[in-house]
C-alpha cells in the first residue's frame, strides 16, 4: 500500500516539476499603428511576441495591440514590447460594440470645438472614407457623417455586375448615422459601391467583406482587419486604442 501510494506521489511530482519546466508561451502582438524613422522596420502588421525588443529613434511612435492590452512605443531607445500594457477593454467595447440603433445624434466636443469627429463605431461605413470594409452583417449597413449640421442626402450605387441598383441615405439635422434599407440596395460582398455627397461629388468609393467570427480580443480583430484589407477601421482601430492607452498611462 505504501509503496503504490509513493509511486503516485512521485508520479504527480514528476508531472508538476515537468510543468513547471515547459516554457511560458509568449503572448503575440500586432502593430497596428508605427511612424517616425522605423515605420519601415515595424511596418503595420508586424507579429511581435510580448519577450521581443525593439530599437526606436527619436521621433517613433508605435502602437502594439495584445490580448493583455494596448502598448504605445516611443524612442528614442530599446524597448520589451510585453512591459506594462494598458488595457482598455471599455474603449474596445464601445468602439466594436453591434449597436442596434439606426440614428444617433451627437453635441458639441466640450474643450475644443475645433477637433475632427471621429468614428465612434468600426461597423459605421464613413461617407468620406473610400476603402474596403469589413462587417458583421451586410443587411444592416449604416452610414456615417462627420458633420451634424443640418439635414443632408447621400446616394450610394452599385458598381460592376450590379450597376444601376442605387439608394438614398438622409440624416436628418444633428443627426449622424442612417441606415441603409437593404430592399433598395442588397449589399453584396466583393461588390463595388460609390457614395454620391449631397454637393454631386463623389466621397467615397467601397467594397465589402463579411467578417465570419466574433472577434473579442483586439489582436485578434486587427489581424483579421489586415487579412482582409479592411485598412480604414484598422486605423480607426489603431487610433483609438492608443489614444485610450496614453490617456490611461
Amino acid at each position: 500500500m505504501f509503496s503504490a501510494n509513493l509511486k503516485r506521489v512521485c508520479a504527480a511530482l514528476a508531472l508538476g516539476g515537468a510543468a513547471l519546466a515547459m516554457p511560458v508561451v509568449a503572448v503575440a502582438g500586432v502593430v497596428v499603428k508605427s511612424t517616425g524613422p522605423s515605420a519601415v522596420k515595424y511596418p503595420v502588421g508586424t507579429k511581435l511576441d510580448d519577450n521581443a525588443s525593439i530599437t526606436l529613434k527619436a521621433g517613433d511612435v508605435v502602437t502594439v495591440l495584445t490580448a493583455e492590452g494596448t502598448r504605445v512605443i516611443k524612442g528614442a531607445g530599446s524597448f520589451r514590447v510585453g512591459d506594462r500594457p494598458q488595457v482598455a477593454s471599455d474603449r474596445f467595447a464601445s468602439l466594436t460594440r453591434k449597436r442596434a440603433a439606426t440614428r444617433v445624434r451627437t453635441g458639441a466636443v466640450r474643450g475644443d470645438t475645433d477637433a475632427v469627429p471621429s468614428n465612434p463605431n468600426l461597423w459605421y461605413v464613413d461617407v468620406n472614407r473610400s476603402g474596403t470594409i469589413c462587417l458583421y452583417d451586410l443587411a444592416t449597413v449604416r452610414l456615417w457623417r462627420p458633420g451634424t449640421e443640418g439635414t443632408a442626402t447621400y446616394r450610394i450605387a452599385a458598381h460592376g455586375a450590379a450597376a444601376g441598383s442605387e439608394a438614398e441615405v438622409t440624416f436628418d439635422d444633428t443627426v449622424t448615422v442612417a441606415a441603409l434599407d437593404p430592399a433598395r440596395l442588397p449589399i453584396a460582398e466583393g461588390s463595388h459601391y460609390m457614395i454620391t455627397a449631397p454637393d454631386g461629388t463623389t466621397s467615397a468609393q467601397l467594397s465589402f467583406v463579411l467578417l465570419a467570427e466574433d472577434y473579442a480580443a483586439p489582436d485578434a480583430l486587427a489581424e483579421a482587419l489586415i487579412s482582409k484589407g479592411c485598412t480604414v477601421q484598422l486605423e480607426a482601430l489603431g487610433a483609438s486604442m492608443e489614444a485610450s492607452a496614453e490617456a490611461a498611462g
